[in-house]
């Protein structure tokens, strides 16, 4: 992928998407698969996990946390197991570039995972799936068995005394299950609920041994580091925030799909890709990172979508859904449907958010039916404050961010509809109570979209 200006976009994440029968290791191993795990295992695991760091691979699953500092807090020298657990339980409203990249590259996976175990001296991976998904987890088991048999799994990989078993795990399609300590809990066989932190998962994690959880397209992404090394990596997407990134682009514009582009590019870049928007109609707001990143403008058009620049815009990059709305859509409806989202996943451990996302549901409900008043607006931004920052997760945080940004710039919006007492119009109706739609798995029709 270069990065010039007005230079063409070459893929690395979504290279192989649209070779024929992608997802087949015959397939994967004629395009440079399984080249990495040769060099990473003719290497020590520090130097594996010192070029991660050097390349500054930052975790693609929404907090951007950088992936080597993440492995080096594995433990050496104790005698406990150390497991590698992949978050794939892609939940997220909006959010569908992980089960695409199952779908049509699964080994890519695979051998950032054996990459991965052997840089952290893990010799158990779990790859959590979330239920619904029922087409790449089949990919999955398959790609497994394929790679098992060829030596890329099992006992002595390739002949480095290196072993390793990857375990694919399906969740019962709980959003919740998308935390690291709740998925950890449903992988142990209980109710998917939050743990405490301290103790962290690298610490004491799965089965209470040393764990580190990572999102799936920091794995996948992890055979191209090692392949090109820290400084080819480092010259795509931003300083603090280098590499590709698939951008997952949905709602009102032509071509919704998979983008994959420098971390960076903008959302004027990204609209350019897939055609602009539906219909010639306007853009009116849009969220760079899925329902629960705070909402941006059409003002917002050049932020750079990087880590730092969504911050700094007021954001956040998250896992880079990218939900377009256009001038047709109310920002209160669309608000509602997202706080029922929240309401309906919360998983009633803490009070803030069992409570809150109630009230929060139960208030825009009314406000969009044409039945509130403008004092309602100050209670939503009174039940978000009791939110934000005060349950037990980041659920909370999440639910109240699209309420708080929609308010921030489309106040006069929620004025108008408690002053017209008429319901507002959103996508086609104000259906209420009806969960909303969840964006993974509606996209996952379409895996290979349309890319760059």
């Amino acid at each position: 992928m270069s990065t010039p200006e007005n230079a063409p976009l070459t893929p690395v994440l979504t290279r192989r998407w649209l070779s024929p029968q992608s997802w087949r290791l015959e397939t994967y191993e004629k395009l440079e698969g399984y080249t990495a795990v040769r060099k990473a295992l003719s290497a020590s695991p520090e130097q594996v996990i010192q070029l991660v760091k050097d390349a500054g691979l930052r975790g693609r699953g929404g907090a951007g946390f950088p992936a080597g500092v993440k492995w080096g807090f594995m433990p050496t020298g104790d005698d406990k197991p150390h497991y590698l657990v992949i978050n794939a339980d892609e939940g997220e409203p909006g959010t569908c570039k992980d089960i695409p990249l199952m779908m049509a590259d699964p080994h890519a996976l695979l051998e950032g995972c054996i990459i991965a175990a052997y840089a952290m001296r893990s010799h158990h991976c779990f790859i959590y799936i979330r239920g619904e998904a029922l087409h790449p987890m089949r990919r999955l088991y398959a790609a497994v068995r394929e790679a098992k048999q060829a030596g890329y799994l099992g006992h002595d990989i390739l002949g480095s005394g290196f072993d390793l078993e990857i375990t694919v795990h399906a969740g019962a399609g709980a959003y919740i299950c998308g935390e690291e300590t709740a998925l950890l809990d449903s992988l142990e066989g209980r109710r998917g609920q939050p743990r405490l932190k301290p103790p962290f998962p690298a610490a004491s994690g799965l089965y209470a041994a040393p764990t580190t959880v990572n999102n799936v397209e920091t794995i996948a992404t992890v055979p191209s580091v090692i392949n090109g090394g820290s400084e080819w990596f480092r010259a795509m997407g931003s300083e603090k925030s280098p590499g590709p990134k698939i951008y997952s682009i949905s709602g009102h514009v032509e071509r919704p799909g998979q983008y994959e582009a420098p971390l960076g590019t903008t959302l004027r870049e990204l609209l350019e890709l897939c055609g602009g928007m539906k219909d010639g109609i306007p853009l009116k707001f849009w969220t760079p990172g899925g329902s629960s990143t705070p909402l941006f403008t059409a003002d917002h058009l050049d932020v750079p979508l990087d880590f730092e620049g969504a911050a700094e815009a007021g954001s956040m990059l998250g896992t880079t859904a990218v939900q377009v709305f256009n001038e047709t859509v109310s920002v209160p409806w669309a608000a509602m449907k997202w706080t029922q989202f929240y309401e309906h996943e919360s998983c009633g451990k803490c009070t803030p958010c069992r409570e809150g996302t109630f009230w929060l549901a139960q208030v825009l409900e009314r406000m969009v039916d044409g039945r509130g008043s403008e004092q309602d607006i100050d209670t939503l931004l009174d039940v978000c404050d009791n939110i934000g920052g005060r349950s037990f997760c980041a659920l909370g945080d999440a639910a109240v961010s699209p309420i708080q940004s929609g308010i921030k710039y489309f106040r006069d919006e929620f004025l108008a509809l408690c002053e017209s007492n008429r319901p507002a119009q959103g996508d086609g109706a104000a259906e209420s109570r009806d969960p909303v739609s969840q964006g993974s798995d509606s996209q996952a029709a379409q895996p290979v979209g349309a890319q760059a």
